[in-house]
C-alpha cells in the first residue's frame, strides 16, 4: 500500500510541473520556433521531478515485529517466581486436616502448580511403659504446618481461607518466608530423631520427679542438671538423710 501511495504522489507532481512549464511560454513564439508543440517541450535533464520534502513519504516504514526487544526477559525471568517455605498457623490437633484441605482446594481452585510440599514436622519419641520402651511419633510444632508455595496476594487469600487455618506466621499480607537454614534445621531434626528417638518427657531444673526404673526405684528427688545431648538428668536424691546426686536416663523418671 505504501509503495502504491508513493507512485501516485510522484505521477501527480509530474503533471503539476508540466502545467507550470507551459504557463511560462508564449504559444505564438512556439509556433515560430520550428513549430514545436507545448507537450514536446524538453525539460531540464538534471531535473528528476522531485522537489524537496514535498515528495517524502508521509508515514514511516513499519518496524519488523520479529525483532527481539532490547529488554526482553531472559530464561530465568520467564520461568516465574520460585517457591518458598512459609509457616501456617492452624487449630491444634487439625494439622493433618489442614494439609488435606489445602491439597483439595488447590485442585478445585486451580493453584496446585503454585503449591509445593506440605510438611507437618514430627519426631520419633520413646517412653517407658510397663518396664518396656515404646516408640511413637510426636509433632515438633503443634498447631503449625509448613507449606512451600509461590506467594502472592491471591494465593495468600486462598490459603488463609482454608478451614481451620488462622493465618500465617509473620502477620500482615506479606508473611516472611523461612530461610534455607531454618528449613534444613527442621528437616535434620526430623531425620535424626528416626535414628535416635528423643524421650517423650521433658524436664526443667528444680522440678520434682519420681524414679521408676533402676536401683533407686520409688525414690523421689529434684532435677539438678539436664543433659539434652545425652538425654540424662542429675537428680538430687535423699538417701539415709543425705542429698546424693544420681545420674538417670530420661526414661527412668516421671513427673510427680
Amino acid at each position: 500500500m505504501i509503495d502504491q501511495k508513493f507512485d501516485d504522489d510522484q505521477a501527480m507532481d509530474q503533471d503539476d510541473e508540466a502545467a507550470s512549464t507551459l504557463a511560462d511560454y508564449d504559444p505564438d513564439r512556439l509556433e515560430m520556433d520550428r513549430g514545436v508543440r507545448p507537450e514536446e517541450i524538453h525539460q531540464d535533464p538534471e531535473d528528476d521531478g522531485v522537489h524537496g520534502d514535498e515528495h517524502e513519504l508521509s508515514e514511516p516504514l513499519p518496524v519488523s515485529t520479529t525483532q527481539p526487544a532490547a529488554n526482553a526477559a531472559g530464561p530465568e525471568e520467564a520461568a516465574g517466581p520460585s517457591k518458598n517455605w512459609y509457616i501456617i498457623h492452624a487449630y491444634s490437633g487439625f494439622e493433618q486436616k489442614v494439609a488435606e484441605s489445602l491439597r483439595t482446594r488447590s485442585q478445585a481452585f486451580g493453584f496446585s502448580d503454585r503449591l509445593g510440599q506440605i510438611l507437618i514436622p514430627t519426631e520419633e519419641v520413646v517412653e517407658l511403659r510397663n518396664g518396656k520402651k515404646v516408640t511413637s511419633k510426636r509433632l515438633l510444632y503443634p498447631g503449625y504446618v509448613l507449606v512451600e508455595m509461590e506467594m502472592d496476594d491471591a494465593l495468600w487469600h486462598e490459603v488463609k481461607s482454608t478451614p481451620r487455618v488462622t493465618g500465617f506466621v509473620g502477620g500482615g499480607t506479606k508473611p516472611v518466608p523461612l530461610t534455607a537454614d531454618e528449613v534444613n534445621a527442621v528437616l535434620y531434626r526430623q531425620a535424626s530423631s528416626a535414628e535416635r528417638p528423643r524421650p517423650k518427657m521433658t524436664f526443667e531444673k528444680n522440678e520434682t520427679v519420681k524414679i521408676v526404673d533402676g536401683p533407686f526405684t520409688n525414690f523421689s528427688g529434684k532435677v539438678d542438671e539436664i543433659n539434652l545431648d545425652r538425654n540424662t538428668l542429675r537428680v538430687m536424691v535423699t538417701i539415709f538423710g543425705r542429698s546424693t546426686p544420681v545420674e538417670l536416663d530420661f526414661l527412668q523418671v516421671e513427673k510427680i
